[in-house]
């Protein structure tokens, strides 16, 4: 199968760290800048961290992402918001890549920095009528959790069964902000997760039944590539699958 933008339920961005063949990070100039200050920063992983800053009222809907760089640099980077809708801090998930650019820039913000910012864009959101009323499949890869953080923590009520894909069940991210019996931990190293394997190998062996389901793939790209095939051929309506790519 080949995705690409001209899909309707494709939508691509340079996301928070993941992507198809290399782990460098992409990095496009801010246009239109609003300056907003670090609230804290907390590291869930020797790699990977959550860095709050102010929103002061900036609306934006769940599943958007962001424009994000340090004040008085011309480098900056998209990543998914993290936060709630209702929360008055925007929050981030960032994976600090080695060769990255922007990511340790970040990382190494305190308290009062200042960040450039550009206001939330994207598609990649539920729609309205189907919030109360549908069945969610939403299926990760490493930080590509972030934007299914923000849908289940902005609308509660959320039916919803989230696959999340890591190496070491040890990199599962604040999984204590998800039902238990909703989270699915795919870990492909050892065998600490919910299921030892890729989300791919889970979807093979755990077809998805009610065929009504919307399934949200957000991560690396391949990953949601093979999901994408998976589904297609259990007999799920291409209507029903949206894939945010991170490259």
């Amino acid at each position: 199968m080949k995705m690409n933008q001209t899909e309707n339920n494709l939508f691509i961005s340079s996301g928070s760290g993941s992507q198809c063949k290399f782990m460098h990070e992409k990095f496009v100039p801010l246009q239109k800048i609003t300056v907003l200050k670090v609230i804290s920063i907390r590291d869930l992983t020797p790699s990977a961290y959550v860095m709050r800053f102010e929103r002061n009222g900036i609306p934006f809907v769940a599943g958007q992402h962001i424009l994000l760089g340090r004040k008085n640099d011309i480098q900056a980077r998209e990543y998914s918001i993290y936060s709630a809708e209702q929360d008055n801090f925007f929050e981030v998930l960032i994976k600090e890549v080695q060769k990255g650019i922007v990511s340790r820039k970040l990382k190494k913000l305190t308290t009062g920095d200042a960040l450039n910012f550009e206001n939330p864009v994207g598609y990649f959101v539920l729609k309205p009528e189907d919030i109360t009323t549908k069945k969610f499949l939403f299926v990760a890869s490493g930080t590509g959790i972030a934007p299914f953080h923000s849908f289940i923590q902005s609308y509660p009520g959320l039916d919803y069964t989230l696959l999340h894909g890591i190496r070491y069940a040890s990199e599962a991210y604040e999984k204590e902000h998800y039902a238990p019996e909703r989270l699915i931990l795919c870990s492909s190293r050892d065998t600490k997760g919910d299921f030892h394997g890729r989300v791919t190998d889970y979807l093979r062996q755990h077809p998805v039944e009610d065929k009504n389901t919307l399934c949200y793939f957000c991560g690396n790209c391949e990953m949601i590539h093979e999901a994408y095939d998976i589904l297609l051929k259990q007999g799920m309506p291409s209507e029903n699958l949206f894939a945010e790519v991170y490259f």
